[in-house]
C-alpha cells in the first residue's frame, strides 16, 4: 500500500516541482532588461547620478511590491524602514567603520528590527487600520529623528558620513560612476533573492493569502506567520535602499522618514504595476526620468504636469505595463515554435 501511495504521489510532486522550476526560469526580456541596465554604465557616463537614484528608488519600490503585490498588505509607512536604514548606516560609518558592505548589513538588521514588531500591529486590523498604523510608525520615527539632534542632526541632517573604498580599493567618486555600479549590483542581488522567494512555496502561499486569507487559513497556511515574515523581509529591503542612499550621498536628512518617500514609492507602483517584481523597477525608471525631464523644462510647475501624467496612467490602467510585458514574453516561445517547423520542413525538402 505504501509503495502504491508513493507512486501515486510521484506525478503530483513532479508536476509541482516542474511548475516551481518554470517560475524561476529567466526569460529573454528579463535578461535584456539587466543587460540594458549594465550597458547604461558604459553608454551614459554623464547620467550615473540619476541612474544611481533610480536604482535606489527601484529597491524601495521592490520592497513595497513584496508587501502590496504579493501579500496584499496596504502600507503608507515604508519610509520608516528606509529612513532607519539610512540613519543606521550613516551612524555606523561615523562611529564604527565606513566599510560599505558592513553598513548594508547593519541597515538591513535595523530595518528588520523595526518591521518585526510593527508587523504584529498590522495583523490586528483591516486595510484602513494598517494604513494608519504604518503611517503612525513613520510619523513617530520622524519626530524622534527631529528631536534627537545630538544623534541625527535634526533638521540639519546627519553630516560627517565617510565611506571607505569598496573592497578596500575602489573609491566612491563625485560623478556616481562607482555609486551606480554599486547600487545596481546590490539591487540585482536582492532582486534575484526576491525572485526566488516569490516563486517558492512560500511565495505561492503569500499569493493565496493575498487572494483569500480565509481560504488560505482553511487549507493549513499559517497566515500570520507568513505576513510577519514577508513584512520583516520587506523592511530589510527598504532599509538597504536607505543605506545605499546615505552611502552614495554621504548625507541623511529628515526627508528619508517623510510621508513623501512612501507616497513616491506607491506612485512608482501605480506606474509600473504590482505583483510581478519588475513593476517597481520599471516604474522607478519612468518616474525618475519623467521627473527629471519635467523639472528641467518647467522648474516651477513640474509637479503639476507630473500629476497630470499620473492621472493618465491610472485612467489607462495600472496593470498596463505588466500586460505589455506578459504579451511580449508570450510571443517569444510562439515565435520559436513557428520557426522550428519551418526549419524542419526545409531540411525535409533538401
Amino acid at each position: 500500500m505504501m509503495s502504491l501511495s508513493a507512486n501515486t504521489q510521484d506525478p503530483l510532486t513532479s508536476s509541482v516541482k516542474e511548475s516551481l522550476r518554470r517560475q524561476t526560469r529567466w526569460r529573454a526580456l528579463e535578461i535584456a532588461f539587466w543587460i540594458a541596465a549594465v550597458a547604461a554604465w558604459f553608454l551614459l557616463p554623464g547620467k550615473h547620478l540619476i541612474l544611481t537614484e533610480i536604482a535606489i528608488f527601484a529597491l524601495l519600490a521592490l520592497s513595497i511590491d513584496l508587501i502590496i503585490g504579493f501579500a496584499g498588505i496596504v502600507t503608507l509607512g515604508q519610509a520608516a524602514m528606509y529612513g532607519v536604514g539610512a540613519y543606521a548606516s550613516g551612524l555606523f560609518s561615523i562611529y564604527v567603520t565606513g566599510e560599505p558592505l558592513t553598513g548594508l548589513l547593519v541597515a538591513a538588521f535595523a530595518g528588520a528590527a523595526v518591521a518585526l514588531p510593527t508587523s504584529f500591529l498590522l495583523l490586528r486590523g483591516a486595510d484602513l487600520t494598517r494604513l494608519m498604523v504604518t503611517l503612525g510608525v513613520a510619523a513617530v520615527l520622524l519626530e524622534i529623528a527631529n528631536q534627537a539632534t545630538w544623534l541625527t542632526g535634526g533638521a540639519d541632517g546627519l553630516q560627517g558620513i565617510t565611506i571607505q573604498p569598496l573592497f578596500g580599493t575602489i573609491d566612491f567618486d563625485l560623478y556616481g560612476h562607482v555609486g551606480y555600479a554599486y547600487s545596481l549590483s546590490v539591487l540585482f542581488v536582492l532582486f534575484v533573492l526576491a525572485r526566488y522567494i516569490v516563486a517558492s512555496p512560500f511565495g505561492n502561499s503569500l499569493k493565496a493569502i493575498r487572494d483569500n486569507p480565509l481560504r488560505a487559513s482553511a487549507v493549513g497556511i499559517p497566515v500570520k506567520g507568513r505576513l510577519v515574515a514577508i513584512y520583516t523581509l520587506a523592511g530589510a529591503y527598504a532599509a538597504v535602499a536607505g543605506a545605499l542612499f546615505s552611502q552614495t550621498q554621504q548625507f541623511v536628512s529628515l526627508d528619508a522618514l517623510s510621508f513623501q518617500k512612501s507616497a513616491d514609492g506607491l506612485m512608482v507602483l501605480v506606474i509600473g504595476g504590482t505583483g510581478y517584481l519588475y513593476g517597481g523597477l520599471i516604474g522607478a525608471l519612468v518616474y525618475e526620468l519623467i521627473q527629471d525631464a519635467l523639472s528641467s523644462v518647467t522648474p516651477q510647475y513640474w509637479q503639476f504636469w507630473l500629476g497630470i501624467l499620473l492621472v493618465a496612467f491610472v485612467m489607462t490602467g495600472r496593470d498596463r505595463p505588466r500586460q505589455i510585458v506578459e504579451r511580449l514574453t508570450a510571443k517569444v516561445p510562439a515565435m520559436r515554435k513557428t520557426s522550428t517547423p519551418a526549419k524542419a520542413s526545409e531540411g525535409g525538402k533538401s
